[in-house]
């Protein structure tokens, strides 16, 4: 079965990732907005629409606010609600369409994914994942741009 979308635990990424927003609280919106910028890259190199759930309950009206693009969703449970059960609930939701990968290191979520038919990663290993395929855009554009410039010397 394809995958059909990435479900990613956004607190627990962030908390297993200090190296994404130095100097930043894990909960900050600076430490928030630097993970929804990286994971967008990640998008557009892997094609695969993601979408990351942060707890929200207890934050002042309208902050923070859900964002959504045909490929990148950012979602903030709501009170009563934790970004656990909205995740098991979007793994629910998916299943008739094809696998969903869960990036969370919780495991009774992994565990309840797994059982709903969805695949999990932990996050170590999703951020392996991601810094892997940076690291391969980064070589691809630097191969494009040596091959435009030496083709645009040529063209003079």
């Amino acid at each position: 079965m394809a995958l059909v979308r990435i479900l990613v635990d956004g607190y627990s990424l962030l908390y297993n990732w200090p190296e994404l927003a130095r100097g930043r609280a894990r909960h900050s919106a600076a430490a928030r907005e630097e993970l929804i910028r990286v994971l967008t890259q990640y998008q557009d190199t892997t094609g695969t629409p993601l979408t990351i759930f942060f707890d929200g309950s207890g934050a002042p009206s309208g902050v923070p606010k859900n964002e959504s693009t045909p490929t990148v969703e950012v979602l903030f449970s709501k009170a009563g609600q934790t970004a656990d059960d909205m995740i098991e609930r979007a793994a629910h939701r998916f299943q008739p369409y094809g696998e969903v990968l869960v990036v969370t290191d919780d495991h009774a979520e992994r565990d309840t994914v797994i059982a709903l038919g969805g695949s999990t990663s932990s996050c170590l290993n999703f951020i392996a994942m991601v810094e892997s395929a940076r690291t391969e855009l980064a070589a691809d554009v630097k191969q494009y741009n040596q091959t435009e410039r030496n083709r645009y010397k040529r063209s003079r």
